[in-house]
C-alpha cells in the first residue's frame, strides 16, 4: 500500500482528518474519556455520548483549549486513535498537513509539530499551514493572488479574524468568543428567565435549531432541574429569549471584526469592499448572525456552504495541487 497523506484541523469540538488515499474527510468529536486517571474508556463521538452523564471515576474532556493544545498527551493518543481508525493501523511513513491558527506563541504553533512528531506515528514529513490560508483555499478563494481577502472562522471556543493576500497573512486576530459562549448564553438566559438549570449539550441542540424553530414559529422545548425544587422538569423557551441572550456575543465578535477593518491597508480594503467577507466556522451559522455582520461591516457576507469542513478542504487543495505546495510553511524556522 502507497504511503498516505492526512491534512489534519484540530478544532476544540471537532477534529477534522482529510485521508488523501481514501478521499474523504472524517469528522469527529475532538473528546477523551479517561478511567481512573489512566484507562483509555472512549474518544470521539462515544466520548461525546458520555459527556455530562458520565460517573466520578470517568473524566472527559477537551484536548484543546482556546484553539490551542492544552493537554498533549491526550492529543497524542487521540491523533494515534483516529488516524489508525482511518487508515487501518497503516500509518506509518505519512506526509501530514496541520492547520496552525496565526495569532498564538510560538511555543502554542510548536506544540502542533511536536504533537505529530511524538504521537509515535513514524511520520514522513510534517508540513504546517496557516489556518485562515487554508479556510481560504476551502472556500474557493485563490489565496495567492493578490486581492485583499477577509476571513471570519468563528469556531466552538475562539474566532479567528484574518486577512489574506499573496498566499499569506497580512493581519489576524484570535478573540476568545465562540459556540461554547452561545451556549453559556443560552442556559445563562434559561436560568434567570426560567429558574432551570439545562446542560451544555442541551443549549448547544437549542442554538443549532434555533432558525428551524423560527421559521416553524415554535418555541424550544428543553428539559432540565428545577433550581428551586430540584426537580427534573420541561419548559418551552420562546426563540426571542434565545436571540436576546446571543447578541452580546455577536456584537463583540463584529466589534472584533471592525477594529481588523479599521488596521486594513486601503488597496485591501477597495478589495474587500468589492468582494465582501467570507463567514465559515462549526459556529458560525448560528439564526441571524451573518445578517448582524452584513449590517454591523457594511459588507456582503459570503457563508460558506461546508462551514465545518473549510480548513480541511483547503488542506486537500493544498495536497493535490503543487500550485499551493509553497503555503504550507507555518513550521518553518520554527524546526530543524
Amino acid at each position: 500500500m502507497t504511503n498516505n497523506t492526512f491534512g489534519i484541523d484540530l478544532g476544540t469540538n471537532n477534529i477534522k482528518i482529510y485521508s488523501k488515499n481514501e478521499d474523504k474527510i472524517t469528522v469527529s468529536k475532538n473528546m477523551i474519556a479517561i478511567e481512573n486517571k489512566k484507562n483509555l474508556f472512549a474518544y470521539g463521538d462515544s466520548a461525546y455520548e458520555m459527556y455530562e452523564k458520565a460517573p466520578g471515576n470517568i473524566h472527559i474532556s477537551f484536548p484543546l483549549s482556546h484553539g490551542v493544545i492544552a493537554d498533549i498527551q491526550n492529543m497524542e493518543t487521540l491523533v494515534k486513535y483516529f488516524l489508525n481508525d482511518i487508515s487501518k493501523n497503516n500509518v506509518k511513513q505519512s506526509d501530514y498537513y496541520v492547520a496552525v491558527p496565526w495569532d498564538i506563541t510560538e511555543v502554542e504553533k510548536r506544540a502542533f509539530y511536536e504533537l505529530l512528531q511524538e504521537a509515535d506515528l513514524k511520520s514522513k514529513r510534517i508540513y504546517g499551514v496557516w489556518k485562515a490560508v487554508a479556510d481560504g483555499l476551502g472556500l474557493d478563494i485563490d489565496v495567492k493572488n493578490s486581492q485583499g481577502v477577509l476571513v471570519v472562522n468563528v469556531g466552538y471556543d475562539t474566532t479567528e479574524i484574518s486577512i489574506l493576500s499573496l498566499g499569506g497573512i497580512v493581519l489576524s486576530k484570535l478573540i476568545k468568543v465562540g459556540g461554547s459562549k452561545f451556549d453559556d448564553a443560552i442556559r445563562g438566559a434559561v436560568r434567570k428567565e426560567f429558574g432551570l438549570m439545562i446542560g451544555a449539550k442541551t443549549a448547544e441542540q437549542v442554538k443549532i435549531n434555533l432558525g428551524k424553530l423560527e421559521a416553524d414559529k415554535e418555541d424550544a422545548r428543553v428539559f432540565g432541574r428545577d433550581i428551586v425544587t430540584g426537580l427534573p422538569v420541561e419548559r418551552l423557551i420562546p426563540t426571542k429569549i434565545v436571540d436576546r441572550s446571543l447578541e452580546e456575543h455577536f456584537n463583540t465578535i463584529i466589534d472584533n471584526v471592525k477594529v481588523i477593518l479599521e488596521r486594513t491597508p486601503p488597496e485591501l480594503s477597495a478589495d474587500i469592499y468589492r468582494n465582501g467577507l467570507y463567514l465559515t466556522g462549526g459556529a458560525s451559522s448560528v439564526n441571524h448572525f451573518a445578517e448582524l455582520l452584513s449590517v454591523g461591516t457594511g459588507l456582503k457576507v459570503n457563508v460558506a456552504s461546508e462551514p465545518i469542513n473549510s480548513v480541511a478542504l483547503g488542506l486537500e487543495k493544498i495536497m493535490k495541487d503543487d500550485n499551493y505546495k509553497s503555503v504550507a510553511n507555518a513550521f518553518e524556522g520554527m524546526v530543524k
